[in-house]
């Protein structure tokens, strides 16, 4: 269930332009070979989303 939780999340910030697909993949690929990180823990330890745009994109999230 997490797991798809995460990919929305992935899918949301490539919707919103901050992410790319590969980016977005990248990530994805390594939680199926076992990290165990969240989504977007991960986005912003690889430096492709930073924490604001993160905390913007998952509150609006909230408000819908």
């Amino acid at each position: 269930m997490a797991r798809n939780e995460e990919e929305k999340i992935g899918e949301g910030l490539l919707r919103i332009g901050a992410m790319t697909r590969e980016q977005v993949d990248e990530i994805i690929s390594l939680q199926k070979k076992g990290n165990n990180s969240l989504f977007g823990v991960m986005a912003m330890e690889m430096g492709y989303v930073d924490p604001e745009t993160l905390m913007q994109y998952l509150e609006s999230r909230e408000k819908k």
